[in-house]
């Protein structure tokens, strides 16, 4: 199998080039390598790889920048999106791109499924939702919704932040009233080979640990995988000073995925793993 990743230095795209080198023949371009908002250099790119995927790791994944650069975050996972897909078509490949629980409004009481309606309130969370629909244009089309990613050969996630505090011994400043799903980078790999192997029914996927916690579960849970005691500082998102708004309640559920026949552990497993790979490097 011959894999094309783009966005292949970003902590997604790192680790999905690292694991398929071991199976497949794996073509990774960062931002340096190809211009994924120039479509004729997408389409050259492709027909130059002949891949057998195409798997979109590539994203404007700063949220408060893209409120303030919406033409920027709307070329890169939206118009881009689309050239690729157009590429995957071209050359007849399968297409996998990642999406955002940012597509959700955060209103929530329960983690959100596949079939719930969209309501992004951020220009990030709007330009991730067309992305989605523009990368239907491939048939056979994997779009994978992940969030609250860490791990991977290149993290520095917000994980990292809250577990280099505690390890320090610092103030951990920690959200109370956000309540997501973290989900572990390779677990998201490992899903994506998966979903190319069993090749299930195309369309929208939530690619995510099991469970749901809000970010001070997370750095409770940190801690005590670290044997530490913290100094925790909670707040409120309505106290910090950002400028995009973000969903509250952005958990998601992963049952589609394991009724395709990939079944995701724990997000406190996924940590856990996670943390052990930290201490080894």
């Amino acid at each position: 199998m011959r894999i094309l990743v783009t966005g292949a230095a970003g902590q997604l795209g790192g680790c999905i080039a690292e694991r398929f080198s071991s199976t497949a023949t794996v073509v990774a371009l960062t931002r340096r390598d190809l211009d994924i908002t120039d479509e004729a250099a997408v389409l050259a790119a492709a027909r130059a790889a002949h891949p057998d995927a195409i798997i979109n790791c590539a994203a404007f994944n700063q949220v408060d920048a893209a409120q303030a650069e919406p033409a920027a975050a709307l070329a890169i996972n939206a118009l881009a999106v689309l050239a690729l897909a157009r590429a995957a078509r071209a050359v007849s490949a399968t297409f996998v791109h990642y999406s955002s629980d940012f597509v959700f409004d955060g209103r929530a009481s329960r983690p959100y499924d596949e079939a719930d309606p969209p309501a992004p309130q951020s220009h990030y969370g709007l330009s991730k939702l067309l992305g989605e629909w523009f990368a239907a244009d491939a048939p056979g089309a994997y779009v994978l919704r992940v969030e609250s990613l860490f791990g991977g050969p290149r993290a520095k996630s917000s994980v990292d932040v809250i577990l280099d505090a505690i390890e320090a011994g610092r103030p951990v400043r920690v959200f109370t009233d956000r309540t997501v799903t973290p989900s572990y980078v390779e677990d998201v790999t490992a899903a994506t080979a998966r979903l190319l192997d069993l090749r299930p029914a195309p369309g929208l996927y939530h690619s995510v640990n099991s469970g749901a916690t809000t970010w001070l579960g997370i750095a409770e849970e940190s801690a005590r995988l670290v044997g530490r005691t913290p100094e925790l500082v909670p707040m409120r998102m309505q106290d910090a000073a950002l400028t995009a708004p973000r969903p509250l309640y952005c958990a998601l559920a992963n049952d589609k995925l394991r009724r395709a026949g990939i079944d995701m552990p724990t997000w406190q497993d996924g940590l856990r793993r996670y943390v052990e790979e930290r201490r080894r490097r």
